[in-house]
């Protein structure tokens, strides 16, 4: 990764040269470009200063073999945004081909298509519940084997001497099992290291991240989790769950599988972006649901943070996916714990229910619950500083997969080691009560019949901890213990998040809320005599909401998520308090943690607003120009030629006619998508040709879909000399009524229909319907309000 520099040129649109930024590095911080407006020649164009592409010097892109083994998507700071990734097509082409299909279709057809959509959803359910289900058997069994393992290891050494060996087999254990995960992401599919959530909002919002919905990639994320949890990271098996679920969902609802090049001949209709988005997010739901056990707060959950784009019918689609995963889960776990038909016990996390009699709360009792969203907030922002830096840090020196590997080990070994120190120092011995809930007691150096309570929230799997935190009996942890591992555990979850390891965030941040909630809920006890404040579960719980509030900022559905966990609605307006506090008050210092990791990606990310000062920019400040146009029947030699030009690799080019015997330019008449020029010289559709060849099959839409999603590059199109001479007649294909807006308008007008609609390409015209620009995803995801006012982010080509 020698140095990553290049000249960055700022112009106005007649291509004169402005000065030059020299020596921008693309992974420091460089600085904010001014927006400066210049007349252009040939026209009294107001023009905002433009950033040309910067390139990757060329010796690292020449480079490319010895970069196979690395990963791709080495991100970059926030200052920039990717060219890589593109925009999905959440509009419906609608040229002549797809108004004779839908003019085709009967009644009963659509009814079809409607039932087929309820199918789709069941199955994306039933399958995100059973892997929800493998996940959950496969980590109680083998994390049950590791701790029995190493706890009879330590009680043989305790009496004997020797403890050391103890810690060392839980080491080793540790890091061989991490290993085994963070090869297979490492080197297999980087795009499943982490939680995923950040990679599928981007997904739902429009951008075209990828490798994210593949069979590949889920399998690495299945096995890359078992192995981070069992490995005893801390991390959580809720956040991939949620990716999982989309990649189902991707799959599912094609009715095939490219990766296994099988087609079953299902759900074709289907094949498309506008199909396949709606899809995932009932598949992010699901998987929020097979989790928390939270079908509401699923749905919600897509709606908050995933899906851009929602209707009546779609709300109702996705909770019925969302109801089959958590029933799914529930019925195979009730075989499992051989209690058949039991399905008292939803989601992989249970944070069993809170007797109603502990949970009451007071009106004076409000304003510590808004103090503790407050302290979740700032703890929440001091974590994703943290992991902000820590990231940095990451893309630039440990991108390879082998050094990736070996943080990932390390990471391991020094959580076995803390945890081992923690439990060694530790003298808080606690009885054994008769109806204990400890799964692996360990007595160390207490006396017979007590076991050592640093040990429960230590030797565990992080679920087991929270359920420990929330429901053992006052009395059940020592205030020092509770502080030393609230300390300790906040800055290894802080490191194991962003290692090559597939791991979620959410169970590490209720754990580290629900250990200084408790400890709150202990020192109000003691400085009072109240017996009100006697349960410090309670506490516990508004804890940990206010840590993950504070971590992830999501308000309406972590709320429902937690009422649904706990079963107790009588905490609904505590923790939607504390959840919005501790959102108000880290949203004061930094953003959320899958934000910050969607900037640091460089991802052309569309907000729900366009920035709050842009109404003096123009679209044709913003659009992209000159643009690459095709006539309405076009040389096939001119339209390889265009395609093959891998300096522009543009992706939607508009469609003009010229008037017949007449000097004007040329007007705009459709639009037309690289993906459909390559498919129709895939299949020689020439005018000449059609009219030599009477029995020439039409094309049709499914020819398009067949093709989907993985259209072959324009390289692999073979076109002889003589069919160059060709021409090729786009009436019947091109989207004859694209979007367009006059150059006038204002950005947050472009902005709200190009996000509203899902668009990829939106077409600026004159008043004589010429086309002038053209503004893509990137165009308006540049523009973004810092803290010296509105800024503009320079493009990279990554």
């Amino acid at each position: 990764m020698a140095n990553i520099t290049k000249k960055v040129s700022w112009s106005s649109r007649a291509d004169e040269s402005g000065p030059a930024g020299e020596g921008t590095p693309l992974l420091n911080g460089s600085e904010q470009p001014r927006l400066s407006r210049q007349p252009s020649e040939g026209g009294s164009i107001f023009q905002i200063g433009r950033l040309s592409t910067v390139d990757l010097e060329e010796e690292i892109t020449s480079d490319e073999d010895s970069l196979r083994g690395r990963p791709k998507e080495i991100p970059h700071n926030e200052k920039l945004l990717s060219l890589k990734y593109e925009s999905l097509d959440y509009d419906n082409i609608e040229n002549q081909l797809f108004l004779e299909e839908e003019r085709r279709m009967s009644y009963m057809g659509f009814r079809c298509l409607e039932i087929s959509r309820w199918v789709v959803c069941g199955l994306i359910g039933f399958l995100t519940g059973l892997i929800a289900c493998f996940i959950d058997i496969a980590v109680e069994e083998l994390a049950g084997f590791k701790y029995q393992v190493v706890k009879e290891n330590i009680e043989k050494f305790t009496e004997v001497g020797g403890l050391s060996i103890s810690l060392l087999l839980w080491a080793v254990l540790n890091s061989a099992i991490v290993m085994g995960g963070a090869i297979i992401v490492a080197f297999f599919e980087p795009i499943a290291a982490g939680s995923g959530i950040p990679q599928i909002k981007c997904y739902l919002n429009g951008v075209k991240v990828p490798r994210v919905v593949r069979l590949k990639t889920l399998m690495v994320k299945v096995c890359g989790v078992i192995c981070s949890v069992v490995g005893g990271l801390a991390v959580g098996k809720e956040g991939p769950m949620i990716h999982s679920g989309a990649v189902v969902a991707a799959g599912v609802s094609q009715g095939r599988s490219t990766s296994l090049k099988r087609d079953f001949k299902i759900f074709e209709y289907f094949r498309r972006d506008t199909e396949k988005r709606d899809f995932v997010s009932a598949g992010a739901a699901a998987g929020v649901s097979a989790a928390f056990g939270a079908p509401v707060g699923g749905v919600l959950f897509s709606l908050e943070e995933g899906a851009s784009f929602w209707n009546q019918m779609l709300t109702w689609r996705i909770f019925f996916a969302s109801m089959i995963s958590t029933f799914t889960l529930n019925f195979f776990l009730s075989i499992y714990h051989n209690n058949p038909g039991d399905l008292s016990n939803p989601g992989l996390i249970n944070f069993g229910r809170f007797q109603s009699d502990s949970v009451a709360y007071n009106l004076y009792e409000i304003p510590l619950f808004i103090a503790m969203g407050a302290i979740g907030g700032l703890l929440g922002a001091l974590f994703n500083v943290l992991n902000y830096w820590l990231t940095i840090f990451r893309i630039r020196y440990v991108h390879r997969p082998c050094l990736q590997v070996m943080e990932a080990m390390l990471v391991a070994a020094v959580t076995a080691t803390v945890s081992f120190t923690m439990i060694y120092f530790s003298n808080d011995c606690q009885p054994l009560g008769p109806e204990h809930t400890e799964e692996y007691p360990l007595q160390l150096f207490c006396a017979d019949g007590e076991y050592n309570s640093m040990a429960t929230a230590f030797f565990n799997t992080p679920e087991r901890s929270v359920r420990s935190l929330f429901h053992n009996q006052p009395g059940s942890y020592n205030p020092l213990t509770l502080g030393l591992f609230t300390l300790t555990y906040f800055f290894l979850a802080c490191w194991t998040y962003g290692l090559a390891v597939s791991a979620g965030v959410f169970i590490p941040s209720l754990l580290i809320g629900a250990a200084w909630g408790r400890l709150c809920g202990i020192l109000l006890a003691s400085i009072t005599s109240f017996s009100i404040w006697a349960d410090p579960g309670k506490y516990a719980l508004i804890g940990a909401a206010a840590q993950l509030g504070g971590i992830v900022r999501m308000t309406l559905s972590l709320t429902v998520i937690m009422v649904e966990a706990t079963g107790n609605v009588t905490y609904g307006f505590p923790i939607m308090l504390v959840l919005i506090t501790a959102k108000i008050v880290g949203d004061y210092f930094v953003e959320g943690l899958y934000d910050i990791h969607i900037k640091l990606q460089s991802v052309p990310f569309l907000h729900w607003e366009a920035p709050a000062t842009s109404h003096w920019l123009t679209a044709r400040e913003v659009m992209s120009s000159p643009v690459t146009c095709l006539n309405r029947i076009e040389k096939v030699g001119t339209i390889v030629d265009t395609l093959s030009n891998t300096s522009t690799n543009h992706n939607g080019f508009p469609v003009v006619v010229q008037v017949s015997g007449s000097d004007e330019p040329a007007k705009l008449c459709g639009l037309i998508l690289r993906s459909q020029l390559i498919v129709l010289l895939k299949h020689k559709v020439f005018v000449e040709l059609a009219r030599s060849r009477l029995t020439h099959r039409k094309l049709q839409l499914k020819d398009f879909r067949d093709a989907y999603p993985r259209f072959p590059p324009i390289q692999s199109i073979h076109v002889s000399q003589d069919e160059r001479e060709c021409m090729m007649d786009l009436t019947e294909f091109m989207n004859a009524t694209p979007y367009t807006v006059p150059q006038e308008t204002s950005l947050p007008r472009v902005f709200k229909l190009f996000r509203a609609l899902g668009l990829r390409h939106l077409v600026v015209a004159d008043d004589e319907n010429r086309v002038v620009g053209l503004v893509t995803r990137k165009d308006l995801a540049r523009y973004h309000l810092g803290k010296h006012g509105l800024e503009e982010l320079q493009l990279a080509q990554t």
